[in-house]
Parts: C-alpha cells; sequence; structure tokens
C-alpha cells in the first residue's frame, strides 16, 4: 500500500462518504490529517488504522460523544490517566455490549424455537390435509 492516501480512496477504503471523513477531522474523532502542497488531504495507515477501530466502536453502538472522550484521551498519550481513563471507558463499553448480546441470543432463541414450533405445525397441517 502507499505511503498516504487521498482523502477518495480513504472513503473506497473505509466504506465512509468523504464528508464523513471532513466531519470527524472537524470534530476531532480524526486527528487533523497531513495535507499535500495543495492542501489535499493525504491519509496514513495509522489514519486508516484509528478509523477501522472507530467503526468498530461505532458498529457496536458507541456514541460519538463517547468516541470523542476516548479520541481526546488518546491524544494525552500513554500516561497513567489518560491510559485508565481509556480502558475504564472500554470496560464499561464491553460490559454494556454483553448485555446486549446476551439480551440478542436469547431474542434468537425464542425466534428458533417458534420457527421450530411453525415447522412442527405446518407438517401436522400437511399431513392432516392428506388424510
Amino acid at each position: 500500500m502507499a505511503t498516504s492516501i487521498t482523502i477518495q480512496q480513504a472513503a473506497t477504503a473505509t466504506g465512509l462518504s468523504i464528508h464523513t471523513l471532513r466531519y470527524y477531522e472537524k470534530i476531532g474523532l480524526i486527528d487533523p490529517v497531513p495535507r499535500q502542497s495543495n492542501q489535499h488531504r493525504l491519509y496514513r495507515q495509522e489514519d486508516l488504522n484509528w478509523i477501522a477501530f472507530l467503526l468498530r466502536l461505532r458498529a457496536t453502538g458507541m456514541s460519538i460523544q463517547q468516541m470523542l472522550r476516548y479520541a481526546e484521551l488518546r491524544r494525552l498519550g500513554d500516561r497513567l490517566g489518560s491510559v485508565s481513563e481509556r480502558k475504564a471507558l472500554l470496560e464499561q463499553h464491553t460490559v454494556a455490549l454483553e448485555a446486549e448480546l446476551l439480551e440478542l441470543q436469547e431474542t434468537l432463541g425464542m425466534l428458533r424455537d417458534k420457527v421450530a414450533l411453525y415447522a412442527r405445525m405446518e407438517q401436522q397441517l400437511q399431513a392432516d390435509h392428506h388424510e
């Protein structure tokens, strides 16, 4: 992969729109992206890695506010307070995600039971129909 890529290439690589990439940079979710002399952004691999992490957090339901707080803490560097708070933020999110997964698994089990019930009912109705 090239050392750096354009915003269009970054949009394609991340699945985000150019507008969203600019917005994330504007609100501070992404650090300012280095620019060429013509002011075009050049995304580096570390930028793409960070965006991939943010997309994972977003996919698990983390709010923009929580992600912004995490980004702020990340910018503070690897100091005890920053690391501890980032860890706590991710632990809290992990607990919430585990609870959500448990609820989804219970719902999935209920749906599977219903599907199995309807399959048995179909078989019985078809058997009754052929009698």
